[in-house]
């Protein structure tokens, strides 16, 4: 992977740790890339907005869309914290995302108390998307994950 794709992942931590030092949710951040530069940006805000689909993917695509001017994000990467649930996962796959590069897995995700791996074992399927689902930086979103799970936090 070259140094930018680390770069976005960095980002994407970054925008989760605002999400967790203001309650927001969980330790999820995510950014979305076209042509090498950051258009949205994105973190989990279930706690903040009352509302279970506000996830890290959900609202870097709603705010790259409207940054852009548009529904269609061809041509653009998404760069999250944690797996995507299949709720983003098929967010973005509507918005036309190319590429998801994730650092945590669904088991991670279901560590820390999230319900991923629950709704993984009905919605089967992701082995069809190998090319589609990039892991990276895997030890630097278990150290945020590892932050989130010590500090005080709500559970949902």
């Amino acid at each position: 992977m070259s140094e930018t794709v680390n770069e976005f992942m960095a980002q994407a931590i970054a925008e989760a740790r605002i999400g967790i030092k203001d309650g927001h949710g969980g330790p999820f951040g995510a950014v979305v890339v076209r042509d090498g530069k950051i258009v949205g940006r994105g973190h989990n805000m279930v706690l903040a907005s009352h509302d279970p689909t506000s996830h890290g993917e959900v609202q870097a695509i709603r705010d790259a869309s409207s940054n852009l001017g548009t529904h269609d994000l061809s041509g653009c990467d998404i760069y999250t914290t944690g797996e995507p649930c299949h709720m983003c996962l098929c967010a973005c796959m509507w918005a036309n995302i190319r590429r998801i590069y994730y650092g945590c897995t669904i088991a991670d995700n279901s560590i820390i108390g999230f319900r991923d791996g629950k709704f993984n074992e009905l919605f089967e399927g992701r082995d069809k998307l190998q090319d589609y689902l990039v892991e990276i930086d895997r030890g630097a979103c278990l150290q945020l994950f590892r932050d989130f799970a010590n500090a005080p936090h709500q559970n949902y």
